[in-house]
């Protein structure tokens, strides 16, 4: 998908509610520093130091629309970046352009770091041959959730289910609680009706089979080990071709080919937003014709 449409994801409102908590979360008294700079207007390039791609426009400008400031961009969204480059130009009074200036950097390196190496992981797994879905996590940061859901789907890669509403999906914690897989699936699909689909994690064969044939849209084959996944999928996909099949756990951009496979559908990795560097932006003021050029970062 044009990673421009997918700005029309997210609601303006949602948007603006989020700048201003980010905001009040740095800001929630006096700005000193204010004092420093006076509300005279100024004018800042962004710059990107890191190569990568670019994700987080619109949380960027919702920031800097918090605080009367323009922002103009030469780059669009998904850019693949090569530093040094500038990618846009924020206008508006001083005070407010350094009100926003860290926040805004640090919501833009975080979605830009999680779509360069979503888009790494994808184009992995697409050099093997393998055309199923290359999948993120429920493991997100508390309050920044959309960020990095958005920054996944920049970079090409699903954003998986977004919050316990969009997929049932049965864990072992819940198949102990209820007293076994089918039980846990009846359960899950009286309460998904028909508007759910219910995913089932599974830690052995005989479990997926339990959870395809109490009705499980979807199984997880958690941890294992390549060599045991794909003949395990195979078993599973021979009696129900129609269950679709997840893999997870231990996934890393090194050994992610060996993950994919014939009767693998999707395949998630945590580590896409737990363990993404940030890119490296930096927002410098300047003088009309004068823009200074910042280094790049030494590997």
């Amino acid at each position: 998908m044009d990673p421009e449409g997918l700005q029309l994801l997210l609601p303006s409102t949602t948007l603006a509610a989020l700048a201003n908590s980010w905001l009040q979360e740095d800001c929630p008294s006096l700005n000193f520093a204010a004092l420093v700079t006076g509300s005279g207007p100024a004018q800042a390039a962004l710059w990107a130091k890191s190569p990568g791609v670019l994700a987080g426009r619109p949380f960027f400008d919702a920031i800097f629309t918090q605080l009367n400031c323009q922002v103009s961009w030469f780059l669009p969204e998904g850019s693949k970046l090569v530093p040094v480059v500038k990618v846009a130009e924020v206008r508006g009074p001083a005070h407010h352009l350094l009100l926003g200036e860290r926040v805004a950097l640090n919501t833009l390196a975080r979605c830009s770091g999680i779509a360069s190496v979503a888009a790494t992981a994808v184009e992995v797994a697409r050099g093997t041959g393998w055309n199923g879905h290359v999948a993120g996590t429920r493991k997100t940061t508390p309050g920044f959730r959309l960020v990095e859901k958005y920054g996944l789907l920049i970079g090409g890669a699903a954003s998986h289910r977004y919050d316990l509403g969009g997929l049932i999906m049965v864990k072992d914690n819940h198949v102990m609680a209820a007293g076994g897989v089918e039980k846990a699936v009846q359960r899950a699909r009286q309460a998904a009706d028909f508007a759910l689909k219910v995913e089932v994690e599974c830690s052995s064969l005989k479990e997926a089979l339990q959870a395809a044939q109490a009705g499980a849209d979807l199984v997880l084959l958690d941890n294992f080990k390549p060599e045991e996944l794909h003949p395990t999928a195979a078993a599973l996909k021979a009696k129900f071709p129609s269950v679709a099949v997840e893999a997870s756990g231990g996934v890393t951009l090194g050994n992610l080919p060996l993950f994919c496979g014939t009767h693998i559908d999707v395949i998630s990795l945590g580590m896409l937003t737990q363990a993404a560097p940030a890119l490296d932006f930096s927002l410098k003021l300047f003088a009309e014709g004068a823009t200074p050029v910042p280094h790049a970062r030494r590997t």
